[in-house]
């Protein structure tokens, strides 16, 4: 579907996976015609395209080999409770944290609750990152769009020291998107924003890279091609976390390069818009 319209391509692409309903209707529609051919052949091909793009998402297995674990979380600047946020995050024991809409206000007390067992921190306007392994080289990932005034902050880049080598961990949070009839599908400042962070991966010297972020749209959107084609294809697992009370899209990332994930998934609800997301990596 064409991109030229509304952006009509990107909105289909970004809840791509669940086309695969249709199947059930063309059953539906094909079984009236009694004739069992046209049944077999309106299920099977549809059902073939859908397997060939999202089967291997089913291959996730948790006792997978792996090294470290990295979680993901857009934790939202109107969270009523970010210390009980923080201390579900706690529990999943992960080596690397990333967050973004850390609010002023927000921001000392996830400091606060995850120092105990976080003693590495890094952040960036409203991003940041916990690590359990020592950070170097932090610094700023300029991924504004031209569009937006100063003082807006929402990408950063860090070396994580761990015991299989340095790794290099970008966090980030892409512009918001934008449904409306005047501009239908409107990702301009996202996708600006996309290209940014593909040229700032694509410079990257550490061979082993692992992005967490909230990109705002699943890695189907052509809109991200500039840091999909970056990096590896994303590992097994459905793992939706947006919106939260009924995920129907995985709008938060975990992607890697040289570094397979080996299996992803979704965590329970912590008071936010996002469910938390988490991944298992090999270094």
């Amino acid at each position: 579907m064409p991109n030229t319209v509304g952006r009509l391509g990107s909105l289909l692409e970004t809840f791509l996976p669940w086309l695969g309903l249709t199947v059930p209707v063309l059953v539906g529609l094909a079984s009236l015609r009694r004739r069992r051919w046209t049944v077999v052949l309106s299920t099977l091909l549809p059902l073939a395209a859908w397997l060939g793009l999202f089967g291997g998402l089913f291959l996730s297995r948790s006792d997978a080999e792996y090294d470290i674990t990295a979680l993901q979380h857009n934790v939202s600047d109107v969270n009523p409770d970010p210390s009980g946020a923080a201390r579900k995050l706690l529990g999943t024991d992960a080596d690397l944290i990333a967050l973004e809409e850390l609010t002023p206000a927000a921001l000392p007390v996830f400091k606060a609750e995850l120092a105990p067992e976080y003693r590495h921190h890094a952040s960036v306007g409203t991003v940041g990152l916990w690590s359990k392994y020592p950070l170097a080289g932090i610094k700023r990932v300029d991924i504004k769009p031209a569009g937006i005034g100063p003082g807006w902050d929402r990408g950063l880049r860090a070396t994580a020291r761990t015991p299989h080598g340095d790794v290099a961990v970008y966090v980030a949070h892409l512009p918001s998107v934008r449904l409306g009839l005047a501009k239908g599908f409107n990702t301009a400042w996202r996708d600006e924003s996309a290209a940014l962070l593909g040229t700032a991966i694509a410079a990257e010297r550490l061979d082993k890279v692992i992005l967490l972020g909230d990109l705002n749209s699943t890695v189907d959107d052509r809109g991200l091609d500039p840091v999909s084609s970056r990096l590896d294809p994303p590992g097994p697992g459905f793992a939706l976390s947006w919106p939260a009370a009924f995920p129907l899209a995985r709008i938060d990332q975990i992607m890697t390069r040289a570094a397979p994930v080996t299996h992803v998934w979704s965590l329970p609800s912590t008071g936010s818009d996002h469910l938390p997301i988490a991944a298992r990596i090999r270094l």
